[in-house]
């Protein structure tokens, strides 16, 4: 009988523990890197201050590392043997901002060598640069590792495309565990930052090969952006025409008003009958109700499949995995 037992709870105390490991935590780095927050939100202050675009890069590369194998820096690596680089995805083309994360993990490094994970430099980092430019802060979770692979595959079929119906982006986040409440606040953070014509020219005319502008699209705000994109395909637009480098409700009020950017911005407020119209409206009507929401949903998605305990490791370049002599592919800044 004893031994008729033992198996069972072997097992449960093994699902346990394994729960347990998985869980990130406030306090992880508060012995072995206490000062972190203050080391991150320095290095992403400095690079806003000479690219206002830094915040919004930094958020980009956590927004697509998560969403392809879990949040395990695996958007940062680059080609190398054995590893094809996400970066090689569509949905990666132009995504920018590594150089800013080399700056970071240098800092990082210099007072806390070997500790702390690259994908949990971009959770710290998207954090900072969201409150630097104006809006809500939360308490980052810590503990992931980072990965030594990549999933260019993956990042082909599972980011979101800029070109895609509202079904379609809520199959992309469903499938990694995150509901329709999170889609709407997290495209929030189009609030900053900047695109490329190539995205959203395709709305000016003949729009679904109907022989029409996208007609979501406000007429005045779509001649505004032809004249922009005059000058060519990859001349950057900003997300927000109204206040573009900081991070308020003003994402929501211009979809409101036809003047969401990205047609899969678009889709969240003109898409007919969507559950999503009332997400948008309750978040242009209260600043405070979407801070709430958008802190909320960066920290479910950060909690996506992240690597812990004995898995992965604490890469010393966040551009290469760690070699077994103790080195890496080149040096970081």
């Amino acid at each position: 009988m004893a031994s008729s037992n033992a198996i069972p709870i072997f097992f449960l105390l093994a699902l346990l523990f394994g729960a347990s490991s998985a869980q990130l935590s406030e306090t992880f780095y508060d012995r072995t890197c206490p000062r972190l927050p203050n080391i991150v939100r320095a290095a992403v202050k400095k690079a806003i201050e000479t690219d206002i675009r830094a915040g919004a890069k930094l958020i980009r590369l956590h927004f697509h590392d998560c969403f392809v194998n879990g949040c395990d820096g695996s958007v940062l690596l680059e080609d190398a043997p054995g590893i094809v680089s996400e970066l090689n995805s569509p949905g990666n083309q132009g995504i920018q901002g590594l150089e800013i994360v080399d700056a970071i993990k240098a800092a990082v490094e210099s007072e806390c060598p070997n500790t702390v994970s690259c994908a949990d430099i971009l959770a710290q980092a998207s954090k900072d640069s969201v409150d630097v430019q104006g809006g809500p802060s939360w308490r980052v979770l810590y503990g992931r590792r980072d990965s030594r692979i990549a999933n260019k595959t993956g990042a082909d079929s599972g980011l979101a495309s800029p070109f895609e119906t509202l079904v379609q982006l809520k199959k992309k986040f469903s499938d990694v565990g995150l509901g329709t409440t999170d889609l709407v606040a997290l495209s929030g953070a189009h609030t900053f930052g900047r695109s490329r014509c190539r995205f959203f020219s395709h709305r000016f005319a003949n729009f679904n090969n109907t022989g029409r502008p996208d007609p979501s699209l406000d007429a005045n705000y779509r001649g505004f952006l032809e004249g922009v994109c005059s000058a060519g395909a990859d001349t950057r637009a900003n997300f927000d025409p109204t206040t573009p480098d900081v991070f308020d409700k003003n994402y929501y009020t211009n979809l409101q008003a036809g003047k969401g950017l990205l047609q899969s911005d678009q889709e969240l407020f003109s898409t007919a009958g969507a559950d999503t119209i009332a997400i948008v409206n309750s978040f242009a009507a209260r600043e405070g109700t979407f801070f709430k929401e958008f802190r909320t949903s960066m920290i479910n998605m950060g909690n996506i499949k992240p690597l812990t305990g004995s898995r992965g490791e604490i890469r010393r370049n966040c551009r290469r995995v760690n070699s077994a002599t103790g080195g890496e592919g080149h040096d970081v800044m």
